[in-house]
Order: structure tokens, then C-alpha cells, then sequence
């Protein structure tokens, strides 16, 4: 039950916020960022901590994260910081003490299942925290009800929350980081963090975007565009690279408009990070909608083509109706789409284009999907996110008159059928390709590789291969990948500098002596 110290603690962001540390002191602060040692802890034997089980720090917490990249290195910060602090993380739902729920707002069924497993929780008699999206968005729901919460731009005080949970006092952080008045991109980047793959760091980039897309409930959770600087995402790089890290993603709602709330651009961006990449380690950019990425076609060309970037891009297009865009708010016509992926796929040889696309948005004519059929027989999208429209609740979309149910599922069904009907792959079969082993099929049967323009190898699980760059042979191509065969008179190459953390441990912690 919620204590009576909740009122009290709902709102304590408001009172903080303005001890906040500006960028300049988040940079300087980087030496130090090592938690306090829990001096009550050190003194007491395993008998005495097992006797009382209130003091935090001492439980076990399983957390589960659900949605985009993003969330997920919210997800690796907030796991680090708990395991520095002294709790351990525990792939066992059913043995922890604390379960973290960290939520997706994008589609009902992930919110289905985070709402569920809140349910599940409570039944087990565990302690809950919630955090993500959802929460953010509508905090005052129902079923949050004397949750404690802990807000998108607050993940570097998970501790405290999961502290409070623990004694059984209900928290909501949900404040905003500021310098000034100015919103920040989110918590300080070199906290520490446990990666869910010790080989690829995940670096949110900005939160927020530019649009008011009429279907979305993100833009409720993460707000206006707030871009971390340039000085900080360097520096989160190199200290990846330094622990032995071989694969960066860059993460955001919208990469394209990087830079716009603080006077730089991506593609500027882009050229520093680059200058820090060991060889043979890669770069993978995050998703970008097409209207911020039109003014730097040329920049991005050329970026796309450096070899320790993957010529990929992920632009979702979401219809090719200019009258459906127009009512999503998309700011970009068709016209606008189809000219970045000619231009790319012109200058960037075998570039690889991700789209989404959403299937009976209010108003959607047999006409206007028909539109988006045609997109999809013309450029024939390797890699294609197709999404049967949700109304989320609280969106101006789902006020609008909504397309039958079953016509729905039958486009998503159509235009399924017309992704499956071609295969990306076949035609480099019998090509060598240099590609980089980053992790495990999901079968456990191969190891998962990536060549340079981010499609998928499978490769023979041989040891010496992880978080190496080696030459294959392609012998066979499916919808979604190709095999390699190693090319046995060659070495595999190694571009970690440093070696790579063991599973689960933290990040961020080698800076004690520095």
C-alpha cells in the first residue's frame, strides 16, 4: 500500500530539479561517478542482511523492457546503476524482490503486456516500478495507481526510487532536465550501465522530435526535441570503445533532426564521431523521418559510404498517400520520401533502406492503399515494419472516423503478402563478403553478423568469431538473411581495443583510477 509520505514525495522533481547538474558540470563530474559504497552493508554478515530484508540495496530485481532502442539503453542505464548501488539483477522473474517495468507507448499490445505483467507482479506479491513511456505519457491511469514511477528524463535517480519502492513508499519522478530553462536530452550519458550485448553500446542521441504526428503517443512521453552535445556523445563513444565495445548504435525519435534546439546538425555530428571509430568497428544510425534529412542528402552520401559506417538508413514512410501524410501530420509528401531513397541508393551503392508502414489509418481509401502496394513492388524494402493501425487513446487520430477492423487486418494481411513475395538476397549468393559477429541467433544454432550494409549473415558459432570482423563466403539466402561460410585463409580481424565486458557487468565503473 501506498504510504502516507506519498503526497509529499509525488512531486519532489520540482524541488530538485534546479540542483540539476549543467552540461559543463555533467563533463566535468565524469571522474566521479562511481556510487557510494552502502557503508551499512559493508558491516553486516549474509545472516544479518538475509534477516532484514528492507534494506535496500540487498534485493533482487528483474527488469523488463519493452519497445525501440531507446528504451532499451534506458533500460541498460537504470540496470547499471541499481548493480553499482549493490542489487542484483536477476534473469528470474520469480526469484526477484522488485520487478522494473520499463514500457513501450508506441501500440496497444505492448501497453497490453506491460499492463499485465503489473498485474502479475502484484498477484506474486512483488514490489513494482514502472518507467518508459507509458507512464510518462499518463501517469494517472488506472492500474499505476500508488506505482512508484520513475519518468524518462529521470533514470539517473532509479536508485532512490527502487530504494523507497523497497521500504514500501510509493515515488513519481517525472520532471524534465533543464540548464537554464533549456531542456537537456536526458540523464548524464557516462552513468553507469550494464549493456545488454557487452559488444554494442547504444547512445540516445536526443530525445523527443519536431513533429506532432497525429497517431502518437511517444511525442507524450518524450516531448519536444532536446539534443545532447556533441562534446558528450564523443565522449560516451570513446569510453564504449575503451571498454571493448566493437558496434555503436545511435538512438533517438528522430536522429535526422539532431542538433536543431542547439545550433549543430547530424552530419556534423556524424564526422566526429567517425574520427573515433577503431578500425573495423561500425557506426549504425538510427531511424530518421524524411523532412529533417532532405537538407543533408549530400553530407549523409558520403558518411554512408565510410567504411566503418553501415550503409543503412531507417526512413519510415508510413503510407504513399500525400492525403493520408497530411492527415497523420507528417510534414513530407511522397514525393519528398522517394527523393531520399533515389538519391541514397544512386550515391550509396547497395545502400539498405528500413521503412515502416502503418495499414488502415483513419481515412485510408482503397486507392491511397493501393499507393503504398505500388511503393512497396517498386523499391522492394530488404527490411519492412508493417503495423496494422492502433487508435491510441489521448491522439488526435483516434478521434477520427477509424477504418472497419477487418479492413484492416486484410490490407496488413496484402501487403504482407506482397513483402514476402520477393527476396531481398538471392542474387548475392556466391559473393565474399567482409562481415562483423556481434551476437546469437535466436535459435542459439549460429552467430549473427552483420556486413556493411547491415543485412543479416549467420555464421558457424565458433568462439574465436564473436566480436570479430571476418571474410565469408555467401552459400545460401532466406527472406530476412544469408550464411557465410569462413574463408578459412583468413584471419579473423579484432576491432575492440580493449576487451569486452563480461555479461552483466557494469559499464562505466573502469574510470575509478582515472
Amino acid at each position: 500500500m501506498p504510504s502516507s509520505c506519498d503526497s509529499l514525495m509525488e512531486d519532489i522533481e520540482d524541488m530538485v530539479s534546479s540542483s540539476d547538474p549543467t552540461p559543463h558540470e555533467r563533463q566535468s563530474a565524469r571522474k566521479s561517478i562511481i556510487p557510494r559504497a552502502r557503508k551499512k552493508k559493508e558491516l553486516m554478515s549474509d545472516e544479518e542482511l538475509q534477516a532484514d530484508s528492507l534494506i535496500p540495496g540487498t534485493q533482487k530485481i528483474w527488469m523488463k523492457t519493452w519497445g525501440c532502442s531507446h528504451n532499451n539503453s534506458d533500460g541498460e542505464y537504470m540496470a547499471g546503476q541499481l548493480a553499482a548501488s549493490g542489487y542484483k539483477m536477476t534473469d528470474d522473474p520469480t526469484e526477484a524482490d522488485v520487478w522494473l517495468l520499463n514500457s513501450c507507448t508506441v501500440k496497444n499490445p505492448a501497453e497490453d503486456h506491460f499492463r499485465n505483467s503489473i498485474k502479475k507482479a502484484q498477484e506474486q506479491q512483488k514490489k513494482v516500478v514502472v518507467a518508459g513511456c507509458v507512464p510518462q505519457a499518463q501517469p494517472r491511469m488506472d492500474y499505476l495507481k500508488g506505482l512508484s514511477i520513475i519518468g524518462v528524463q529521470q533514470i539517473d535517480r532509479v536508485v532512490e526510487v527502487v530504494d523507497e519502492a523497497v521500504k514500501g513508499h510509493s515515488v513519481r519522478l517525472l520532471g524534465q532536465k533543464k540548464d537554464g530553462g533549456r531542456r537537456l536530452g536526458g540523464a548524464r550519458l557516462d552513468l553507469p550501465k550494464i549493456r545488454k550485448n557487452p559488444l554494442i553500446e547504444i547512445i540516445s542521441i536526443n530525445t523527443g522530435c519536431l513533429n506532432a504526428c497525429t497517431y502518437c503517443k511517444t511525442k507524450h512521453a518524450r516531448g519536444d526535441l532536446a539534443s545532447y552535445p556533441i562534446e558528450e556523445l564523443v565522449e560516451r563513444a570513446r569510453q564504449s570503445f575503451q571498454e571493448g565495445v566493437c558496434e555503436i548504435w545511435l538512438t533517438s525519435e528522430d536522429t535526422g533532426a539532431y542538433g536543431r534546439d542547439i545550433g549543430t546538425d547530424l552530419p556534423t555530428l556524424l564526422w566526429r564521431l567517425v574520427e573515433e571509430i577503431p578500425e573495423g568497428a561500425m557506426l549504425r544510425l538510427g531511424m530518421t523521418n524524411p523532412p529533417y534529412i532532405l537538407e543533408h542528402l549530400e553530407e549523409m552520401a558520403k558518411i554512408l559510404n565510410h567504411p566503418r559506417v553501415y550503409a543503412f538508413l531507417h526512413v519510415p514512410v508510413q503510407s504513399a498517400s500525400d492525403s493520408v501524410l497530411m492527415d497523420m501530420k507528417r510534414e513530407y509528401c511522397i514525393d519528398d520520401f522517394k527523393r531520399v531513397v533515389d538519391f541514397l541508393k544512386e550515391r550509396v551503392p547497395g545502400v539498405t533502406i528500413a521503412t515502416d508502414i502503418i495499414c488502415g489509418f483513419p481515412g485510408e481509401t482503397e486507392e491511397d492503399f493501393e499507393a503504398t502496394i505500388d511503393l512497396v513492388k517498386a523499391y522492394r524494402f530488404p527490411s519492412l515494419f508493417i503495423n496494422q493501425f492502433y487508435p491510441r487513446p489521448g491522439t488526435p487520430a483516434a478521434r477520427l472516423e477509424q477504418v472497419p477492423a477487418h479492413v484492416k487486418k486484410q490490407r496488413t494481411k496484402e501487403l504482407s503478402q506482397v513483402f514476402h513475395s520477393y527476396n531481398p538476397y538471392d542474387h548475392k549468393v556466391g559473393e565474399r563478403q567482409h562481415v562483423l559477429v556481434t551476437e546469437e541467433s535466436f535459435d542459439s544454432q549460429y552467430y549473427v553478423a552483420h556486413n556493411k550494409y547491415y543485412e543479416q549473415v549467420l555464421v558457424p558459432k565458433r568462439v574465436e568469431f564473436k566480436g570479430k570482423m571476418i571474410v565469408v563466403d555467401v552459400y545460401e539466402a532466406g527472406k530476412h538473411f544469408m550464411k557465410g561460410k569462413p574463408v578459412e585463409e583468413s584471419k579473423p580481424f579484432t576491432p575492440s581495443i580493449a576487451m569486452p565486458l563480461q555479461k552483466g557487468e557494469v559499464s562505466g565503473l573502469l574510470q575509478q583510477g582515472a
